[in-house]
């Protein structure tokens, strides 16, 4: 990438970073890694890095902020703030997709624009910003946009919580959310999702992201239980 481009990406991110290489990885998607024949790192692992440190500081942050809620508000305020749906907003107030390194048919078939594509990306730019400078950093690019968006404000509905809550009032059962399965070309992967209760599935479901995917099967299962 051109460095005049990543000097304009930084600029909109409001971070410089000290090893720009850990940005360009973060944009990297896995479509054009493949096309470059496995040259260079996709952002899978910094979008897993960084979906942990996204979920610590928003919860710390709302912990510390309402200390009027309890632990199942708590939750939802957190699961709204960092719900794909957010999480494509936060990247396309920093335009993040016109950036995003992508394989060609990607890039054709919209990936600019593909919520879980972009949701990942910003996740990956948050892994990104920890590594290169640690978690006040990390916190600062976070806390940015998190407190811009009303607190009230709903993104979707959160099924995977509201499954997670039933579940605990049983604190015997055990919940686990297994990928079952991942089909598609690589710009429109579909992935498979099942939920284990214990032993036993009791719900499936199918998303363009993994997140979705598991949105899906959650729904399924409340469904089961008749809270659908």
């Amino acid at each position: 990438m051109m460095p005049e481009v990543l000097q304009e990406l930084q600029q909109q991110l409001g971070y410089n970073f000290k090893r720009t290489e850990l940005l360009e990885c973060a944009l990297s998607h896995s479509s054009y890694v493949n096309e470059q024949q496995g040259q260079g790192k996709s952002n899978e692992r910094l979008e897993f890095l960084g979906d942990s440190v996204l979920g610590f500081i928003a919860a710390e942050y709302f912990y510390k902020n309402r200390a009027d809620l309890p632990e199942g508000e708590l939750t939802k305020l957190r699961a709204n703030a960092v719900c794909e749906t957010s999480l494509c907003g936060y990247a396309r107030s920093l335009e993040l997709g016109r950036y995003l390194l992508l394989g060609k048919g990607e890039a054709v078939t919209g990936g600019r624009e593909r919520p879980s594509i972009l949701a990942d990306a910003f996740e990956a730019v948050i892994a990104a910003i920890y590594l290169d400078s640690g978690l006040k950093a990390a916190q600062k690019f976070v806390l940015s946009h998190i407190q811009k968006q009303p607190e009230g404000q709903a993104a979707f509905r959160d099924y995977k919580t509201i499954l997670q809550e039933i579940v605990q009032r049983n604190p015997e059962e055990r919940l686990e959310y297994v990928l079952a399965g991942e089909s598609g070309p690589a710009h429109e992967r579909l992935f498979a999702v099942e939920i284990h209760l214990n032993s036993n599935v009791v719900g499936r479901g199918e998303g363009r992201s993994k997140k979705a995917a598991e949105q899906a099967a959650a729904k399924e299962a409340l469904a089961l239980f008749g809270q659908g």
